[in-house]
C-alpha cells in the first residue's frame, strides 16, 4: 500500500488562504495572517509566496485544470479546486518543487478535507498537469489584450485598459512586473538603518525584509517610493496648513510637516491612523473621521490638500494578490473629492491628487474633469517620473522604475 504524503504546514497553510478567498471572499493578506500565524519565518515565507501566488495566476491555472481535467472548475468541490490550484501553481510556476510534492500533497489535502471518492480524480488531474501544464502555458498567446489577459492572469477589462494607455509592449511588460514581486522599501522615520538609500526618493530605503522591532518602535514605515513620491509632492512646509482627505491607513499623513487634519471616514482606519501618527511620532497630525465629501465647515482656509483617492489599485497588483479580481474604477468619487478638498485650500494654494493605478480614467480625465489649473514645476522636481504622454505629471511604473504604479498631479487654486 503506498504511504500518504505527510502535509507541510506551509501547504496546508495556503490551502486554507485560497478556500477563504475564493468561496468566502476572504481578503488575502488577511486569510494568511491568520492561517500562517503558527508558523515560522521559513514556512510562513512558503505559504505566502504558494497562496499569494495561486491568488493572482488563478485565471490561467483554471484554464489549464480545465484543459487537462477535461472538467468545468465550477463543477468541482471547492476543496478540490483548491487544492489544484495550489498543485498546479507549483508545478507551473515554482522552480525547485519537486513533483511528487506539489502532486502528492495536493491529493492529500483533497483526503485531509474527507474528500476520500475525489481523491483519485485529483490524483488523475494533479499527474497530467504535472506532465502537459508547462506546454500548455507557454503556447498561449499574448498579442492581444484579452489572449494576454489569460496568459498572464488578469481580468479582460484590465488589459484592454492597459492596451489602450500604454500600449502593446508595455502592457505585457506591465502584467509580467505584477506578476512578481516587487522591491521591498521602507520611510526611514528616525534612526539607522541595515539597508540602502533610494538615489531618487529622499527617505526611501531598500531594504531585504522589514524589521518588525524597528516598525513597531516607528523608527520605519513600510512604503514604496511610489507613494513616498506622492507625499513628497505635496511640498509640506513648517508653519502651513495641510489637509490630507484621504488619510489611513498614514504613511503619506505622517511624512508631511506643517499643522495636518488627516481625515477618514471609516471608524476604524481613522483608528488605526492614529495609532500611526502616535507610532512614528507625528505628532502634528491629528485625526478627523469624516467623509472628505462633507467635511465640517470649520475645515477651510489650508495652504495645501492631498487626496491620495480609493481607486482600482492598478497599481499596486504585485502586493495585493486578490484585488485584480475585486478592483473596480471610481472616478465619480475621485472628482467629488478633488473638488471638495478645492473649496477647502486658500486662493493661490495647491492640491495634490494621486492614486495607486494605472487608469488614464482615473487619473489624467478626472484632473481634466476638475478644472484646475496644473502646476506645471511638479514634472520639473521630478524629472524621472515625468509622465510619458502627459508630461506635466508624473507616473510610475512597475515594469519600469520597479516600484508600485502611482499618478500624481499638483494643482492649483484659483
Amino acid at each position: 500500500m503506498e504511504a500518504r504524503a505527510s502535509l507541510s504546514p506551509a501547504r496546508r497553510a495556503a490551502f486554507d488562504v485560497l478556500l477563504r478567498v475564493f468561496e468566502e471572499g476572504a481578503y488575502a493578506d488577511r486569510a494568511l495572517r491568520s492561517a500562517a500565524s503558527a508558523l515560522d519565518e521559513r514556512d510562513r515565507a512558503l505559504a505566502r509566496r504558494l497562496a499569494f501566488g495561486a491568488v493572482q495566476r488563478v485565471r490561467t491555472l483554471d484554464h489549464a485544470i480545465e484543459q487537462l481535467g477535461r472538467r468545468r472548475i465550477e463543477k468541482l468541490d471547492p476543496p478540490v479546486r483548491a487544492a489544484l490550484r495550489l498543485g498546479a501553481y507549483q508545478l507551473g510556476f515554482m522552480e525547485g518543487v519537486p513533483r511528487y510534492a506539489a502532486v502528492n500533497e495536493s491529493v492529500e489535502l483533497v483526503r485531509s478535507a474527507g474528500l476520500e471518492r475525489a481523491v483519485p480524480f485529483a490524483n488523475a488531474v494533479l499527474r497530467r498537469l504535472a506532465d502537459g501544464l508547462r506546454p500548455v502555458l507557454e503556447a498561449l498567446p499574448e498579442s492581444t489584450p484579452h489572449a494576454a489577459a489569460l496568459k498572464h492572469s488578469y481580468p479582460d477589462w484590465v488589459a484592454d485598459v492597459w492596451w489602450r494607455d500604454l500600449g502593446e509592449e508595455d502592457a505585457v511588460a506591465l502584467m509580467k512586473a505584477q506578476n512578481e514581486p516587487l522591491e521591498l522599501v521602507v520611510r526611514l522615520v528616525r534612526g539607522e538603518l541595515e539597508g540602502r538609500p533610494d538615489p531618487d526618493v529622499p527617505g526611501a530605503w531598500h531594504v531585504g525584509s522589514i524589521d518588525d522591532e524597528a516598525f513597531a518602535k516607528g523608527r520605519i514605515w513600510p512604503q514604496s517610493r511610489g507613494s513616498q513620491l506622492a507625499g513628497l509632492a505635496v511640498g509640506a512646509r513648517d508653519g502651513e496648513r495641510i489637509l490630507d482627505l484621504c488619510a489611513a491607513p498614514g504613511g503619506k499623513a505622517t511624512m508631511l510637516r506643517g499643522d495636518v487634519t488627516a481625515v477618514e471616514v471609516n471608524e476604524a482606519r481613522a483608528r488605526e491612523l492614529e495609532e500611526a501618527a502616535r507610532r512614528v511620532g507625528a505628532a502634528n497630525v491629528r485625526v478627523v473621521q469624516a467623509d472628505g465629501r462633507e467635511l465640517p465647515e470649520e475645515l477651510v482656509g489650508f495652504d495645501r490638500a492631498l487626496i491620495d483617492a480609493p481607486c482600482s489599485g492598478l497599481g499596486v497588483l504585485a502586493s495585493r494578490p486578490d484585488l485584480r479580481w475585486r478592483a473596480q474604477p471610481l472616478p465619480e468619487l475621485q472628482l467629488a473629492l478633488v473638488l471638495a478638498a478645492a473649496e477647502r485650500v486658500r486662493t493661490g494654494g495647491t492640491v495634490v491628487y494621486s492614486v495607486c493605478t494605472i487608469n488614464a480614467d482615473e487619473s489624467e480625465a478626472v484632473v481634466d474633469a476638475a478644472g484646475l489649473g496644473v502646476d506645471p514645476t511638479l514634472a520639473d522636481e521630478w524629472p524621472q517620473f515625468r509622465h510619458r504622454r502627459r508630461p506635466e505629471f508624473l507616473q510610475t511604473l512597475p515594469h519600469v522604475h520597479g516600484t508600485a504604479g502611482f499618478f500624481v498631479a499638483r494643482l492649483r487654486v484659483p
